[in-house]
C-alpha cells in the first residue's frame, strides 16, 4: 500500500495551473528525483506533500502514522541557537524541552530550580528516549551539538538542517537541493547515507550524477502534468526526446488542420450558403482545445559581453604561502594561467578555495611569494551567495542599473528584451526580488554577469538551482567563451564537461594540478596514504656568497662554425616555429571538452607526444643559443 497518494491534485498561484490533475504516489523503500524547469512546481509538490500547502483540488491520502519530514531549498532565517537547537527543533514541544535542558545544563551558573523542572517535563514526555536519538544522529552526521548555528559554513548547516529532517524517523523524507553549498566529500558522503535510508525519500536536485547514483524512478512535471519514468537518466533524457519530437508533430498537424478550417469559415457569401453546422461545431471546439494548449518553456538565449582580449598570461604565482594563524592553507605553490584556460577549483569546504581565488585575482596579497596579474584583464565575477543582486531592486533595475538598454557584443538590445533571453516575463523582471525563486535568481545573476564585457570569468558555485536545460546550455556558453575562466563548483558532471585543468586543496597546505576535469584528477590523484608515507623533501641549503668577481674579461672572438653547424642555424628558426605550431595545435585538442571524453591510453599518449614536442622546442632554443655566440 502506498505511503502517500494524490488524486486529481490542482494547485494555482494566479494564470495557468502549477500543477494539473496530478496522480501520484509513493512506495515504500522508493527514491524519487523530481525534475523539471524552474517554477514547474517542484518545490510546491514538495510542500503538498509535507502537508505545509493544501490543494485547490483532489485530495491527498496519507497511511495512517505516516510521518513527513522536509529539508528546505533556502537555510532558514530563523534558525538561531546551537547545532543541538536546531535538530531538536524537529521534534516539536519534546525537543524543545530538550532543547532547554542543554541550555540551562551549560550555563555558566546553573539555575537548579529551573533545570528540575524542566527535568519533571521531559520525564512526563517520556522524552530522554527522544535525546538519545538527536545525540546518535548528531553522532552519525558528525555534527557537534554545542557549535554555534550561525558560525558554520553553508554546507555545515545543510548538514544540520539534514539532521533536524531524519531525527523524527520520517517514513517520507524530502529533500530539496540538498547538495546546494555541498563540497564534494559532503556529496559523496550524503549519497552513501541517503542509498541506506529505510524509508522513502523524494528530492529535487541540479547534480546529475547524484541523481543517478540514487534515483529508483524519476518524475518529470512539465507544463503542470506529471509523467514517471525508470531511475534511468539517460533512458529519460532519450524517452523524453521522442515524446516531445511526436508531440511537435501532433501539434504541427493540428496547427495546419485549424488553419484550413479558419480558411474555409472565412470564405465567401456561397461558402456560408453550403455551411455545414457540424463542421463549424468542430472549429469552435478546435479554436477552444488551442486556447488551452500550454506550450513548451522556451529555452535561455545565453550570449557574453566580450572585451578586448587579454594578454597572453592571466596570472602568474611563484612559491605562494598563505596562512590563516596556524593554519596553512597554501605553501609554495606555483602556477601559471594562460589566456583561454579553462581552470576548476575543487576542495573541501574550509580548505582555501576562496583564498586561492582572491590570492589569483590580486584581491589578497600572499604572505610569501608572488603573484602577477596579466594585462587587460576585464573581470566578471559569479558570487555563489548572489551579494551582487540589490535586494531593494527588482529584475530590471539589478540589470539595466537605470538604463533602458544593455549593449552585448556591440548590439543594443532593450533591457526587457533582454531578461525575456533569460525566460524573464515583463511583470516577472518588475516583481520585487525577494519574489523569485533561487533558479529565477540564479538565472537573474547570469543575465547581470554576461551583460558585462569580460575576458575573464570567475564563476562560485553557478549551478545551484538551475534546471537541468539551463545547465547544458551554461556548458555550452562556456565552451565557447573565447577569455579565461575561474570556476568552483561541486557538481563534478558540470566540471568533466567544462573544465580543461583543476587546481585541488588537497590539505595542510598543497594545492595540486591536473590535467582535466574531476574524473581526470580521481585517475591522476596519489594516493592519499602513500602520499602521507612520502617523507618531506628537505630545502636546499641557502647557497654560500660567493667572493666578489674579478674585473670581466674582454669578451671571447665570435667562434668560426663550421659547414655544418651554419646550416643546422640558419634552419633552426623554421624548426622552432613549426614546434610552436605543432605545440599550439595540440594544446588546442586539449582544451576541447570533447577531448577528455576519450579513453585512457588515447588522452596519455597525447601528453606524452605534447611533452616530447615541448622538449624537442626546449632543446633546439638551447641549440641555437649554443651556436649563434
Amino acid at each position: 500500500m502506498p505511503l502517500m497518494t494524490l488524486n486529481g491534485v490542482d494547485y494555482g498561484v494566479g494564470g495557468p495551473l502549477l500543477l494539473q490533475q496530478v496522480e501520484f504516489s509513493i512506495e515504500r523503500g522508493e527514491r524519487v528525483a523530481l525534475i523539471g524547469r524552474n517554477g514547474a512546481g517542484k518545490s510546491t509538490l514538495m510542500r503538498l506533500l509535507s502537508g505545509e500547502l493544501k490543494p485547490d483540488d483532489g485530495d491527498i491520502r496519507r497511511e495512517q502514522g505516516v510521518r513527513v519530514a522536509r529539508l528546505e531549498q533556502e537555510v532558514p532565517a530563523g534558525a538561531r541557537g546551537s547545532v543541538f537547537d536546531v535538530v531538536s527543533d524537529g521534534l516539536g514541544e519534546a525537543g524543545a524541552a530538550l532543547a532547554e535542558y542543554h541550555r540551562l545544563l551549560h550555563a555558566e551558573e546553573i539555575d537548579g530550580d529551573a533545570l528540575g523542572e524542566v527535568q519533571a517535563r521531559i520525564e512526563a514526555m517520556d522524552a530522554w528516549r527522544i535525546d538519545q536519538r538527536v545525540t546518535e544522529v548528531l553522532d552519525r552526521l558528525e555534527l557537534d551539538g554545542d557549535a554555534a548555528f550561525s558560525s558554520l559554513s553553508g554546507g555545515m548547516k545543510r548538514r544540520v538542517l539534514l539532521a533536524r529532517a531524519v531525527v523524527s524517523a520520517p517514513d517520507v523524507l524530502l529533500l530539496d537541493e540538498p547538495t546546494n553549498h555541498l563540497d564534494i566529500a559532503a556529496i559523496d558522503w550524503l549519497e552513501g547515507f541517503l542509498k541506506q535510508w529505510p524509508g522513502a525519500l523524494v528530492f529535487v536536485t541540479h547534480d546529475r550524477r547524484f541523481l543517478r547514483a540514487l534515483a529508483t524512478r524519476i518524475v518529470e512535471i512539465d507544463r503542470g502534468r506529471l509523467t514517471s519514468w525508470p531511475g534511468d537518466w539517460d533512458n529519460y533524457v532519450r524517452r523524453r526526446e521522442e515524446r516531445l519530437n511526436a508531440e511537435a508533430q501532433e501539434q504541427q498537424r493540428f496547427d495546419k488542420l485549424l488553419a484550413q478550417e479558419e480558411a474555409w469559415i472565412r470564405q465567401g457569401i456561397k461558402a456560408r450558403r453550403t455551411r455545414d453546422e457540424g463542421r463549424v461545431r468542430r472549429l469552435k471546439a478546435m479554436r477552444a482545445e488551442r486556447a488551452q494548449r500550454r506550450d513548451l518553456t522556451g529555452n535561455v538565449r545565453m550570449a557574453a559581453a566580450q572585451a578586448n582580449a587579454s594578454g597572453r598570461k592571466v596570472v602568474e604565482m611563484k612559491d605562494v604561502s598563505f596562512r590563516f594563524g596556524e593554519r596553512r592553507l597554501i605553501e609554495d605553490f606555483s602556477t601559471t594561467i594562460f589566456r583561454g584556460d579553462r581552470v576548476g577549483l575543487i576542495g573541501a569546504n574550509g580548505t582555501g578555495k576562496t583564498t586561492l581565488l582572491k590570492l589569483l585575482l590580486g584581491e589578497l596579497q600572499p604572505q610569501a611569494g608572488e603573484v602577477r596579474t596579466g594585462t587587460q584583464l576585464q573581470i566578471a565575477y559569479f558570487d555563489q551567495y548572489r551579494a551582487t543582486l540589490r535586494e531593494d531592486w527588482n529584475a530590471l533595475e539589478n540589470v539595466a542599473e537605470g538604463q533602458d538598454f544593455v549593449e552585448i557584443n556591440g548590439q543594443r538590445k532593450h533591457a526587457i528584451g533582454y531578461l525575456q533571453d533569460f525566460l524573464f516575463t515583463p511583470e516577472r523582471a518588475r516583481a520585487p526580488i525577494t519574489r523569485l525563486s533561487g533558479g529565477e535568481r540564479n538565472r537573474l545573476l547570469l543575465a547581470k554577469l554576461f551583460a558585462q564585457p569580460s575576458n575573464l570569468l570567475v564563476m562560485d558555485e553557478p549551478t545551484n538551482d538551475l534546471d537541468v536545460e539551463t545547465l547544458e546550455l551554461l556548458e555550452e556558453l562556456l565552451d565557447q567563451y573565447p577569455g579565461t575562466l575561474l570556476l568552483v563548483s561541486h557538481d563534478r558532471d558540470f566540471l568533466d564537461n567544462v573544465v580543461t585543468s583543476t587546481l585541488v586543496m588537497e590539505g595542510d597546505g598543497r594545492v595540486g594540478e591536473y590535467i582535466g576535469g574531476y574524473e581526470d584528477w580521481l585517475r591522476q590523484r596519489p594516493d592519499p596514504a602513500a602520499a602521507r608515507a612520502v617523507p618531506e623533501t628537505p630545502k636546499p641549503a641557502p647557497a654560500t656568497v660567493a667572493p666578489a668577481a674579478a674585473p670581466a674579461a674582454p669578451a671571447a672572438p665570435r667562434r668560426k662554425l663550421s659547414y655544418k653547424d651554419q646550416r643546422e642555424l640558419e634552419q633552426l628558426p623554421l624548426r622552432i616555429e613549426s614546434l610552436e605550431t605543432e605545440i599550439a595545435t595540440m594544446t588546442a585538442e586539449m582544451n576541447a571538452p570533447t577531448f577528455y571524453q576519450r579513453d585512457a591510453a588515447a588522452i596519455a599518449a597525447h601528453g606524452a607526444a605534447l611533452q616530447q614536442a615541448q622538449e624537442a622546442l626546449d632543446a633546439a632554443y638551447a641549440r641555437w643559443a649554443e651556436l649563434d655566440q
